[in-house]
């Protein structure tokens, strides 16, 4: 599933591209795209047809587009949603789901996603901040972002550290990939307990998922196969620049010792044997 750098690469592409453009026509092609619009696919093109797009932000995984009616549109691009920005005359794309044309005849804004998980709404009033996405946290490339708030509150947690880091609720944007490569640099199992860590341990955790996410964007994201692009169809790079994620058996990087593969929520956590031990007893960071 898309993450930070991913999404983040999106609205990058989409701001350029769709900001101040107004909507002349909005055709749902699937009506499971827009399922989280109670109303209906009738309802949604109806509503936006005619609007202006404002601005592109980003909560998290999350992206809304602000309209001049105060108005929102908000997008999850799920497992394999794509916003593309194509001309007029390219061909549908096979899992087109939701097209946006626009009034002044440029290119189409094109919703495709193979899997249908993700999807768009409309949220009522929602151009400042979505109410369906509020609750939300706030991510570590955010500039009102509080480190310290972030700190006391993962030690107050009596979890794993990377549950915790893939706690929406208590930082957004970090999903399976950034979590195994910040938890890398940091030297940290993913199983250590929140509460044990000390305040500078989660300091330099923190510094870590920033510097991933970061350098994550500057290449575009990660792209593992053709699900995942920017608006005009390329893919990211930064999984050349992976050190644990999807590498069991390889070398770790900083000292040679074969990576692992351990089974995490339904998912894999992938980590250094002898860089990030596994916590015993009360060990504390």
């Amino acid at each position: 599933m898309p993450e930070l750098p991913e999404v983040e690469t999106v609205r990058q592409g989409l701001v350029q591209w769709v900001t101040g453009r107004s909507i002349a026509a909005v055709e749902v092609r699937h009506p499971r795209a827009v399922r989280r619009h109670l109303a209906g696919p009738g309802h949604f093109a109806d509503v936006l047809a005619g609007r202006t797009v404002c601005d592109v932000r980003r909560r998290g995984k999350y992206l809304w587009l602000p309209l001049d009616s105060g108005d929102a549109i908000v997008g999850h691009l799920g497992m394999s949603g794509q916003l593309l920005l194509q001309p007029a005359s390219a061909a549908d794309e096979l899992h087109l789901r939701v097209r946006f044309r626009f009034a002044d005849d440029g290119p189409e804004l094109r919703f495709v996603d193979q899997r249908t998980f993700g999807g768009l709404s409309v949220s009522c009033g929602g151009a400042e901040l979505p109410a369906e996405i509020a609750h939300i946290a706030r991510d570590p490339m955010d500039p009102e972002f509080s480190d310290a708030a972030f700190v006391a509150a993962l030690r107050r947690r009596r979890t794993e550290v990377k549950r915790a880091l893939l706690d929406q609720t208590l930082i957004s944007g970090v999903g399976n990939i950034y979590a195994d490569e910040a938890l890398w640099r940091a030297k940290l199992h993913g199983s250590r307990p929140t509460d044990l860590l000390s305040g500078p341990a989660a300091l330099r955790l923190l510094g870590h998922v920033r510097d991933v996410l970061g350098e994550a964007t500057e290449e575009g994201g990660t792209s593992f196969d053709a699900l995942y692009v920017n608006v005009n169809g390329e893919s990211g790079y930064f999984d050349r620049e992976l050190n644990a994620y999807g590498r069991e058996d390889k070398p770790c990087r900083r000292c040679a010792t074969p990576m692992r593969r351990e089974a995490f929520m339904n998912r894999s956590s992938y980590s250094c044997p002898r860089c990030q031990p596994r916590p015993r007893g009360t060990l504390r960071g």
